[in-house]
């Protein structure tokens, strides 16, 4: 089905006479618009593209199903004109809209702010959108295999950093996800660390989380390597925990299954094995359009998996003094159950 349609479809059930959509990425997945400013409203019968002039040509190109208006003025003012001109005096918005759009619609309409109105279409994937996260995945395993001969004692991590960066530039991708994270030794234990100056040493743990894109779809990945040193025998314990626990997710999830009992399936490995004060994020999320997106994998979520659904699991552990370990992998649940997307190998490599 046509995904405005889908939208229009809800915008019926919800008994609303309009929805204006503001998030862009949502505008992309319903409209195929890769610019950066523009509102959707769609009513029962019709969707009204908006955009300004900057966009204009762009928006003729790519816009698909909808009505496009450049207006000279605001889009704001334009939408409340269209609104008034079709006689709708209330309209759905999107509940993470930006307080200013509430404040400049509320003096002249009633309005209903909608969660996840258009994010729980793009929680299942299509095939092409499978196909363009494969690619993702592909370019970001590339960059890395290629650089990681350069990962070893006396490299610092920005220099491993910029140079995974500028082979994922090279293999295609027009943005880089997220920054990239090459955290070594006493960094390793922070999960979003930024990347420093500090130079790897013998026997450091070293987490290295990266994406890749293509035509506006991303991968999300992490690889933990071992320097040879001294004492590591913990590091490898540490390490074989995490892998057993990405493991033991993988083989839980699968359609029907809620994202709290994959988490679980995590957690209470490397709670067992005594870590469990160590890992204190969720196992996983979906990534598309956005590197974080439904399903959330953790104890709180309430999302149930199912057909269509990719999604990262992740476990870590997080030892002061010691250092960090983290394993991320992508999964998707097609016709014939969970597949695992990520191909590069996990067991640890002691360099």
């Amino acid at each position: 089905m046509d995904r405005i349609e889908s939208i229009r479809e809800r915008v019926s059930e919800k008994r609303l006479k309009a929805f204006l959509v503001s998030n862009i990425i949502n505008i992309r997945y319903l409209t195929g618009f890769r610019g950066s400013s523009a509102l959707l409203l769609i009513t029962k019968k019709d969707a009204f593209f908006f955009t300004d002039f900057r966009y204009r040509e762009q928006s003729l190109r790519e816009v698909k199903g909808c009505e496009i208006i450049v207006p000279a003025g605001a889009l704001l003012r334009r939408i409340k004109k269209t609104l008034k001109a079709l006689s709708i005096p209330s309209l759905g918005f999107e509940f993470t809209a930006p307080y200013s759009l509430y404040h400049n619609l509320k003096g002249d309409f009633a309005l209903r702010p909608i969660k996840e109105m258009v994010e729980s279409l793009r929680i299942r994937k299509e095939k092409e959108e499978v196909r363009l996260i494969k690619k993702a995945i592909k370019r970001a395993e590339e960059a890395f295999l290629e650089i990681r001969p350069a990962v070893k004692e006396g490299v610092t991590e920005r220099a491993v950093a910029l140079r995974l960066e500028e082979s994922l530039r090279r293999k295609g991708c027009q943005r880089i996800p997220f920054d990239i994270i090459v955290a070594s030794g006493e960094n390793a234990v922070l999960p979003h660390a930024l990347v420093s100056d500090r130079r790897l040493k013998a026997g450091d743990l070293v987490v290295i989380d990266w994406g890749g894109e293509a035509e506006g779809y991303f991968s999300d990945m992490t690889r933990s390597l071992l320097i040879k040193g001294p004492d590591i025998e913990n590091k490898i314990k540490i390490y074989n925990t995490v892998l057993k626990a990405n493991r033991s997710a993988i083989r839980t999830a699968g359609a029907g299954v809620s994202a709290g009992e994959v988490d679980r399936a995590a957690r209470s490995l490397i709670k067992g094995a005594g870590f469990g004060d160590f890992f204190g994020h969720g196992t996983g999320h979906g990534v598309g359009l956005d590197i974080h997106e439904s399903p959330r994998i953790s104890l709180r979520s309430k999302d149930v998996l199912g057909q269509g659904m990719v999604f990262t699991i992740e476990p870590g552990i997080y030892m002061p003094g010691l250092g960090g370990v983290r394993i991320e992998d992508m999964v998707y649940i097609g016709e014939k159950g969970s597949r695992v997307l990520t191909r590069l190998p996990k067991r640890l490599e002691i360099i």
